[in-house]
């Protein structure tokens, strides 16, 4: 423990069928309509939502033209899944021991790697952190980079996942794979096996590894060749993965959102595991039952603030808050961190909401100093609006510190306080760029927009929830925006505006924008500026997520990339947030309320 530090902390001396419950009819009860259907079919009903109420004003202020929510909040809180039964939990006991026992029994090394990797894809990894270490050790000490006698497919297999867990694997161990010239050989593009390997272990570089970026050259080219060629090939399940890493990478994929995918995938295959499948899918039902139960408090919690009623300008995104709490908090012991994420994230969409969209610039510069101020007593001078969600916000503020004090014997009230002064005051510089018609260049707009994005405010509150030694130098580090803050937050702020860029709502210029504008370019030349960005700040997040030095732990690690991964998931289709496309919507469902059978 300690006693002070630069922001004035202070340490106490002491311490359907979607839904399970009645069958597929269910599904139409939870978005609120009256027929019912499949699955496919679902995504096409007409939904019957909620009317909100008319924002004509005489001010004519602006209008995000926001959909209401979807989902139907009554239904979801009478949700009461069995799978929180202790039955379940035993058999997952039994399979788990299963799975254990052929990991040990397992003789051939590449054989061990293809199921250390099965079982991260299925998201199954954190029931064998012991068996994984130990089989990955072991193949690092037998590991010669020197050796030339190597296959590309086991080469490129190991190296990915020895380097996703932290070992040091250097880019030679590629060498025997290139010509005289430096180039990856000729004969290799035929292999899509190891080609696909190849490609995904690519993602894993770091700043200065050519080799890397040539693999990850050579080996996407012949795999979208592969792709055209071998449409009628035997081997569907090979293709399908093919499609799905050049879709997104598997290094840039969020792990529990995508198990799904993985399943119906590992299903399909000719050498399937049954006990690793089945786990596979109680370990969702039995995850997903947990995530029904927290989600029933984050709405009763969002019910309670009216906010929703009472602001109906800004987005009422709770269950879209609440998924991306579990992609960024994903250990399941962590259930108090996703439910305080997705009440933080809810909060941050209508503070976004009331700067962007509704809020005149006088106003807002009179709540900016009400918030910096942190000055209960003196918000009568703002409007109604803005008195519920600052009350609402320093309410929050107060219950989350309470509970970090109880737990954790700190006050934490100076922290969160702050992370909400930065955000307010990032977003009240991009209102004044708007008010005065002010186009920045894509480096000035990006020194403001990592934060403007939320990612520092989000990962302020994940980390008094996950770590559990808290030190003087961790806070500092936290508050200075530590890199590994800074790239997440950039990966966040990349690929948002990647989703949203096209939403029209009247803020300022986003990164796509703001590069045309710079380099008198076209839309597709920004957007692929805009995706060699999010390569290269990937290359420094891989730096600090296996850094020795890192004053963070290892849960905070964790949820600082996985923000990263969740944001490119959430708007790799558009808009997964605010605009709710109908193909994150769907993946949503699939998530919190179908179950595996």
């Amino acid at each position: 423990m300690y006693t002070g530090v630069m922001i004035n902390i202070a340490i106490p001396m002491k311490p359907a069928n979607y839904l399970h419950n009645s069958g597929s009819s269910n599904s139409s009860k939870l978005f609120g309509v009256s027929s019912t259907s499949t699955r496919a079919a679902t995504a096409r009903l007409p939904l019957r939502l909620r009317q909100r109420c008319s924002l004509q004003l005489s001010d004519q202020r602006r209008s995000g033209n926001y959909s209401p929510s979807f989902w139907n909040a009554d239904y979801m809180l009478s949700l009461n899944s069995d799978y929180k039964d202790e039955r379940h939990m035993r058999r997952a006991g039994e399979l788990i021991v299963q799975v254990k026992m052929l990991m040990e029994k397992e003789a051939d090394p590449v054989v061990q790697l293809e199921l250390i990797d099965d079982l991260q894809k299925l998201s199954l990894s954190h029931h064998f952190e012991k068996e994984i270490n130990e089989i990955l050790f072991n193949a690092s000490t037998m590991y010669d980079h020197k050796n030339k006698e190597r296959d590309l497919y086991s080469t490129a297999l190991a190296f990915r996942l020895l380097r996703q867990h932290g070992f040091q694997v250097p880019q030679e161990v590629f060498e025997c794979f290139k010509n005289d010239k430096g180039e990856f050989k000729g004969s290799l593009s035929n292999d899509t096996k190891g080609l696909l390997q190849l490609y995904e272990a690519s993602f894993l570089l770091t700043e200065g590894e050519r080799t890397l970026e040539l693999a990850t050259e050579f080996a996407t080219k012949f795999l979208q060749e592969n792709e055209k060629l071998n449409d009628a090939d035997d081997d569907t399940h090979l293709m399908s993965c093919v499609r799905h890493s050049l879709d997104i990478p598997i290094h840039w994929r969020i792990q529990r959102p995508n198990a799904s995918w993985w399943i119906h995938s590992y299903k399909r295959r000719t050498n399937m595991n049954p006990f690793v499948l089945e786990l596979a899918k109680l370990d969702f039902n039995i995850f997903q039952a947990q995530y029904q139960q927290e989600l029933k408090q984050d709405l009763r919690w969002w019910k309670n603030t009216c906010i929703a009623e009472k602001l109906p300008f800004a987005r009422d995104r709770l269950v879209e808050s609440y998924f991306w709490s579990t992609g960024i908090v994903q250990p399941r012991q962590l259930e108090i961190a996703r439910i305080t994420l997705a009440k933080v994230i809810a909060l941050i969409t209508t503070l976004d909401d009331i700067y962007d969209v509704y809020g005149t610039l006088e106003e807002l510069e009179l709540f900016t100093k009400a918030i910096k101020r942190w000055d209960i007593s003196s918000i009568d001078q703002l409007p109604y609006y803005m008195q519920l969600c600052f009350l609402t916000i320093n309410n929050f503020v107060d219950d989350t510190a309470y509970d970090v004090l109880k737990e954790k014997d700190i006050n934490i009230i100076p922290c969160l306080r702050k992370s909400w002064v930065d955000l307010a005051e990032a977003y009240l510089v991009e209102a004044k760029w708007f008010y005065s018609g002010y186009k920045p260049n894509l480096e000035e707009y990006l020194n403001n927009a990592w934060i403007s994005v939320s990612g520092p405010a989000v990962l302020c509150h994940v980390f008094f929830q996950v770590t559990d030694s808290i030190t003087r130098e961790t806070v500092e580090s936290l508050f200075k925006y530590h890199d590994l803050v800074r790239y997440s937050s950039t990966l966040l702020r990349l690929a948002d505006d990647l989703g949203t860029s096209l939403v029209s709502r009247g803020d300022v210029p986003k990164s796509i924008q703001c590069y045309m504008n710079d380099n008198n370019a076209s839309e597709e030349e920004a957007r692929r500026h805009v995706r060699w960005l999010i390569a290269e700040t990937w290359k420094e997040m891989n730096v600090e997520m296996v850094s020795v030095d890192s004053p963070f732990c290892k849960d905070f690690i964790a949820c600082a990339a996985d923000m990263g991964r969740m944001a490119q998931y959430m708007y790799h289709n558009g808009d997964g947030h605010g605009m709710q496309n109908s193909q994150i919507h769907q993946q949503m469902t699939d998530f919190l309320f179908q179950q595996w059978l």
